[in-house]
């Protein structure tokens, strides 16, 4: 089956202010919820917005995305107990 951007529904960001580094809850047609870490947002000279890969992540990424873990936790719980 081939992808279709259709079926592909983000339900839930979040976005480290510091770093630029995003965390999505997605969810793919009637599949599970999914995390996906990355990409990372920034902005451009001229004051566009643009994403780039997420690459490494820095202690500031890794010390973000351990305050955050529960809420994300719980968000793809109550996203999870939606559907059934």
């Amino acid at each position: 089956m081939a992808y279709d951007p259709s079926k592909d529904q983000q339900l839930h960001v979040w976005e480290n202010p510091e770093t630029g580094l995003l965390v999505s809850i997605y969810r793919y047609g009637d599949g599970d919820p999914k995390l996906q870490i990355g990409p990372r947002k920034y902005v451009k000279r001229d004051g566009t917005e643009r994403t780039t890969k997420t690459g490494r992540l820095s202690i500031d990424d890794v010390l973000w995305l351990s305050e955050i873990l529960e809420e994300v936790k719980d968000k793809m719980g109550e996203y999870l107990l939606e559907e059934g």
